[in-house]
Formats: structure tokens, sequence, C-alpha cells
């Protein structure tokens, strides 16, 4: 597929579920579509005034609720993803912007640590009840410092694969399997599949995976 039809594929699944919602503000019949939308044209938008990370951030969440369902690329959302972004744009309006991913919302894969209210389970059973994390891993403080508003984590291949030779990409059983979302019956590939699905699906604007041997690279590839 080539990207003028990604394009025009995603802008239909947009219509199709909720790729449209109102913005909220004063031009209230106004309609919002932040499909394929870039992280640079996202934050020049809130630089201008015309985005704020809160309505960023309201926007993926209702795409991710009517689009993952079938995908099942989300293993868990932030809770406090919403008022992170509301942070951010109070700092905003305090001229106190970190830098160009300040008020962004990013997704991050489930064998990450991250010191907040989610789990980190790399997708296994074993590990739901386990110790919250005593701090971010590095990647997530440097993410959280440059003003990205966590948004949740993706599902994996359970244990980023080191799990079975003959396990099915994306599998965990935490999260079931994720799917690839232009080849329902087909699984998205590499242990990072849910990252690689959520982002060609547009559930959020950034999204973390791990690479050992393809699990990156794989999903990158089969998702685009």
């Amino acid at each position: 597929m080539n990207h003028l039809d990604r394009r025009k594929f995603l802008h239909l699944a947009a219509i199709a579920g909720v790729g449209m919602i109102a913005t909220g503000s004063a031009a209230g019949a106004q309609k919002l579509d932040l499909t394929e939308k870039t992280v640079a044209e996202l934050s020049t938008a809130m630089q201008k005034g015309e985005l704020s990370s809160e309505t960023i951030t309201n926007w993926y969440l209702a795409r991710i609720k009517s689009l993952d369902l079938k995908l099942n690329s989300i293993i868990e959302l932030n809770p406090d993803a919403i008022s992170i972004a509301r942070e951010r744009d109070r700092e905003r309006r305090l001229k106190n912007v970190k830098g160009p991913l300040h008020g962004i919302p990013f997704v991050i894969k489930d064998n990450i640590d991250t010191a907040d209210k989610m789990k980190t389970t790399a997708g296994s059973l074993a590990l739901v009840d386990a110790p919250t994390p005593a701090k971010d891993a590095f990647i997530v403080e440097r993410l959280r410092e440059a003003g990205a508003v966590l948004l949740g984590k993706t599902n994996l291949s359970e244990w980023a694969n080191f799990r079975d030779n003959d396990s099915s990409s994306g599998w965990s059983g935490r999260g079931g399997q994720t799917r690839n979302p232009y080849i329902l019956d087909r699984n998205p590939c590499g242990s990072s599949s849910g990252t690689g699905s959520a982002i060609a699906s547009n559930l959020a604007a950034i999204g973390i995976g791990t690479e050992t041997d393809g699990s990156i690279v794989c999903p990158a590839s089969i998702c685009e």
C-alpha cells in the first residue's frame, strides 16, 4: 500500500469511527481530524493556539475506543493521561514549554517500566500483581521531561518473544492477539507488535518499542 493509499484508507477509517470530533472551541461546529498528523504539525498547532494537548489527547483516546477493539494493540490506558495533558496546557499558558514534544501523546511497549498507575508486565499474567516499578525507565523519564503525555501501554509478544520458538507474534497472555490493522486475520509481526499496529492506525502521535532481532523493524515494515 503506497503512502497516498494509506492516507486515504486511514481517513476513511477515521470518518467511519471517531476520527472526527468536536474541538470544544468557540467554533463548536468545527470538526477535528488528526489522522496522519506529524509531531511537528501537532506542535505547531499548539504553538498557534489552534489545538490544546487535552484536545489532542482526547482525540486519540476516542480513536482507541473506536478502533482498538478490533486491533487489540493497547494493553492498558493511562488513567492520568487527561490530567497530564491539562498540566501541559497550563505550562504552555505560563510560557513554560519544555520543547517540541510538549503536550504530544505517546504510547510505550509494556516491557518498559513506568512508575505510575499502570502495570509493567511484558504481557505476562505472572506480573499482573507485581509491585509498581520504583522509577521510570530512562526513556520514559526523558519523554516526561520533554513534556510528552503518556497515553498508555501497548501489547506485545509476551516476554518480548522470549517464550517459545513457535509463538505467534503479537500474542500475550495478558493482552491477547494484536492484529495487523490492514489485514485483521494476520499478526503485525515482531514483539513490538502493539506499538506498530497502534501507530499505523493513528492511535498516538509517537510509539516506543524495543528492538532485539526485528522487534521494531518488522512491525514497522509489515504495518506500513
